[in-house]
């Protein structure tokens, strides 16, 4: 039986959960194991950035965080590693996913399959798959920013994202049944899901709208600067890192991946792990000059300011 898990981060009863469900009934329908969980019902501690983990897996060992056992997310997190596919409903604050889930994605570094792979904690990539929804009040001018960022947390755990959906205007809990063709667009998300679940996993393909960029689907653009490794592209998607040009086809701006564009895509592995050793390479030079740092430093710790 195909294990499916949402994760909402709206009001109970609101918008987001209104959305999950829907797309939940109909993977339930396929014989499919939901379950539902909403992050304000949990304790998730907030990232100190302690490094920590990343300094674990710099030597080679199991990346785990500071406050595993402590918080809820370790108990989340294995219901998230055994699932088949993954729901996200999240509201859109000011262009972006709602502030919790951020809490939430922070605190994903040991848990990337892909370095519990490199660790030997996981013996091969779980094949997993996801739809992402976010809602908003306003139009998708206020929300920008939301469904890249939702895909985003996807590639971090290394899940194929195959539909996506905005929902706009829906500022009051509920208001979204007003809008019959959100409803509809939320059950064909569900069966988006239950289509990719059931197919080989090197053959699940996006299902959703066609976007700018080939590789994640977002229309997300950015003029491209050097890597640490002296890669440089024109452009650059600003979601999942591929590399290329802009070129006008037909009347059409079309973004044309390099030949090497996908060095740095975040959606593969190999773009993860060149971002590992960018992370590396970085800590060295900080280790190499450390007595300078701690002298330099001095000059702030001595400057003392009050607070409110």
């Amino acid at each position: 039986m195909k294990k499916v898990l949402a994760v909402t981060a709206g009001r109970k009863y609101g918008n987001s959960e209104i959305l999950a469900k829907e797309a939940l009934m109909t993977a339930e329908e396929s014989g499919a194991e939901v379950n539902l969980i909403n992050l304000h019902d949990y304790d998730i501690k907030t990232c100190t950035g302690c490094e920590s983990c990343t300094m674990k897996m710099g030597k080679g060992e199991r990346p785990e965080c500071i406050y595993k056992g402590k918080d809820d997310m370790e108990r989340i997190m294995e219901k998230f590693l055994q699932a088949d596919g993954i729901v996200i409903s999240v509201p859109s604050f000011v262009l972006q996913p709602q502030g919790i889930y951020k809490v939430f994605i922070d605190r994903w570094l040991p848990y990337e399959v892909a370095l519990l792979i490199k660790a030997g904690v996981l013996d091969s990539m779980p094949e997993r798959v996801s739809v992402i929804i976010t809602v908003g009040g306003a139009t998708q001018n206020w929300m920008t920013l939301s469904l890249p960022a939702l895909q985003m947390s996807m590639f971090m755990q290394s899940i194929k994202v195959v539909d996506q959906m905005m929902a706009t205007r829906c500022a009051r809990p509920g208001q979204v049944l007003l809008h019959p063709e959100f409803i509809e667009r939320a059950r064909k998300l569900g069966g988006s899901l239950v289509e990719a679940m059931n197919t080989p996993y090197d053959r699940v393909k996006w299902l959703g709208e066609e976007s700018w960029c080939p590789i994640c689907h977002s229309n997300l653009m950015n003029r491209g600067t050097p890597h640490w490794d002296g890669t440089s592209y024109e452009i650059e998607c600003a979601m999942c890192g591929a590399g290329g040009t802009l070129r006008i086809e037909e009347g059409d701006v079309r973004f044309v991946v390099a030949e090497d564009g996908l060095k740095h895509c975040r959606i593969f592995t190999e773009g993860r792990f060149n971002h590992l050793l960018e992370i590396m390479e970085t800590h060295k030079h900080a280790f190499e000059n450390i007595e300078t740092i701690k002298s330099m430093s001095e000059k702030y710790k001595k400057y003392k300011l009050p607070g409110i």
